[in-house]
């Protein structure tokens, strides 16, 4: 019997334009990071890097490994662990797998919402749905495709790097090279719907959540989403005490790394982490309820 797995999907690019580029960067990094330590500083790092298209539209990649300092330091190669073509899945150790290819977007949310609640954010206001017919709900996402890095790695393997408790922070960063030849971040993917909700109309703090590091969050941007949160909560009557709760949500959300408990054994609101959600509910609903002041943690097994 095959060991148990966990993966990770980063969905890095959407339906690009007939004159947009397709595919993945072949002059950038897209990297997994894993911290089991606790203080959001990669412990381990996957990075897939990839060649230019050939004439059928296929892309060759590599995988690379990097641990220890190496894997917050951008100028070391790392240790190759595996390479293939995109469309094509390929096996690694134990249940391991990776796959890179075209699929349809998974994301669903209505984009009337998502605009009223970007507004709530930006502005300090309530959550105007007022001019909104649920019944006319539509997915902003339908139709849409991603590129998607699929890696899927045995327990066994993860286990030497987790927490006794076997939790772990995950996170994923798009980067592209520099003309003085560096390497300068891009993208950044943890918990969902954080720069849908605190920057979804602030271009500047979207593009700085995306080129910082998750250690420097609370810092960087603690005053920022208890700002934000304390004005929609108080605007909506949602907490009691409108400035104790948006700390309490600004100390749960920074630093923005995705929490996962490697093993059977589920993650819940009552053991002071972030519950997970069954594959059916939706992200938004479960990301935009707590910090609104309506708390909605779930307790279904992440995996």
């Amino acid at each position: 019997m095959h060991p148990p797995c966990s993966g990770v999907t980063p969905n890095v690019l959407q339906s690009p334009g007939e004159n947009l580029p397709r595919g993945l960067h072949p002059e950038g990094r897209y990297e997994f990071k894993l911290d089991g330590s606790g203080d959001a500083i990669e412990d381990v790092t996957y990075r897939f890097t990839f060649e230019a298209q050939d004439a059928g539209g296929i892309q060759a990649y590599q995988l690379h490994r990097l641990t220890g300092r190496d894997a917050s330091d951008p100028r070391p190669a790392g240790t190759a662990a595996a390479s293939g073509s995109t469309g094509q899945s390929v096996a690694l150790a134990g249940c391991g797998r990776m796959w890179v290819g075209k699929a349809g977007d998974p994301f669903w949310v209505d984009p009337h919402v998502r605009q009223a609640v970007g507004h709530a954010f930006q502005d300090g206001t309530g959550i105007d749905l007022s001019s909104w017919d649920s019944a006319r709900a539509k997915n902003l996402f339908a139709g849409h495709t991603v590129y998607s890095i699929v890696l899927e790695l045995s327990d066994d393997e993860l286990a030497p790097g987790v927490a006794t408790d076997g939790s772990l922070g995950v996170w994923a960063v798009a980067s592209l090279a520099t003309d003085a030849g560096g390497w300068r971040p891009i993208n950044q993917a943890s918990l969902p719907m954080i720069h849908p909700l605190f920057a979804q109309f602030d271009e500047a703090l979207g593009d700085q959540l995306n080129e910082t590091v998750p250690a420097d969050d609370a810092q960087l941007y603690g005053k920022t989403v208890t700002d934000k949160v304390t004005g929609v909560v108080r605007a909506g009557g949602a907490a009691e005490a409108p400035d104790d709760y948006s700390r309490t949500v600004a100390n749960r959300v920074l630093p923005n790394v995705l929490p996962y408990a490697v093993g059977p054994t589920p993650r819940s609101a009552s053991q002071g982490g972030t519950a997970a959600r069954s594959p059916t509910t939706s992200p938004p609903l479960c990301s935009r309820s707590p910090v609104t002041g309506r708390l909605r943690w779930a307790s279904q097994d992440s995996r």
